[in-house]
């Protein structure tokens, strides 16, 4: 940590901006040039605040601001850790596995689920689907370079219940469609956030009860027919959607 400790030498202890914040962005410009990859331990405030020969109120409302702002995460019996950058997420019609690969970042799927399911009516609802046929439910944890970012489940129509589990592994669902010819014209979107289920808790390596953002979506092709329905979960320290609002 020699290397870390120097780039607090020069930190300007009697000028205007708080020492907190200065150690937050020095520490936030290490992540980013990494200098801090992914899974970096820190030292406990303790330590952290003696190396730095700072108070350990400072040091801790550092640590606080960075890990509100999705660098780091604390974790129980393991410490405070870097953590990837937080995914920002336009709401357009994009997929978490375009979003991925566009930040540069190796995404991969672990399937859960696959199978023909007769759907709830809240499914039905969703898909706009006139009688209960069988239709394709699937459930993967998408991971960027390994850490888990997202738990994604997803009900197709009939018509396309011939993707398979090789497909789903290799590509991200949007990529499947579009090869398939499937012209996705409009989405209809709610987000919102809960508490983790048990399942997501152990997905995302974290405590029973945590947050997690939701989004469910519903995906229209060109013809105004419902393609796909999906009920999809994130951790909160790695995800923001960003939404642009304009005065009409």
């Amino acid at each position: 940590m020699d290397s870390f400790t120097a780039l607090f030498d020069d930190l300007d202890r009697s000028g205007p901006l708080p020492l907190y914040f200065q150690v937050a962005r020095r520490i936030e410009g290490a992540i980013e040039s990494g200098m801090l990859p992914a899974g970096t331990k820190l030292e406990n405030e303790l330590k952290l605040a003696d190396d730095l020969k700072l108070s350990r109120p400072t040091i801790r409302r550092a640590i606080q601001e960075l890990v509100s702002n999705g660098l780091l995460v604390r974790r129980r019996g393991i410490g405070t850790q870097v953590v990837h950058g937080k995914i920002t997420r336009k709401v357009e019609l994009s997929s978490l596995f375009d979003d991925l690969a566009r930040d540069h970042k190796v995404p991969t799927t672990q399937l859960l689920l696959h199978e023909l399911v007769t759907p709830s009516g809240d499914v039905m609802e969703a898909l706009d689907l006139s009688s209960p046929e069988p239709i394709l439910h699937i459930k993967r944890l998408r991971k960027a370079d390994g850490d888990p970012m997202a738990l994604l489940e997803n009900y197709l129509p009939a018509e396309l219940s011939d993707i398979t589990a090789e497909q789903l592994e290799r590509q991200g669902l949007y990529q499947i469609l579009r090869a398939r010819g499937t012209t996705m014209r409009v989405a209809k979107q709610r987000i919102g956030a809960r508490e983790a289920t048990e399942e997501e808790a152990g997905l995302f390596n974290r405590p029973a009860g945590s947050p997690v953002l939701t989004m469910a979506r519903t995906l229209y092709d060109d013809g105004g027919r419902a393609v796909e329905y999906g009920v999809h979960s994130y951790p909160p320290e790695t995800y923001s959607f960003e939404i642009t609002l304009v005065e009409t």
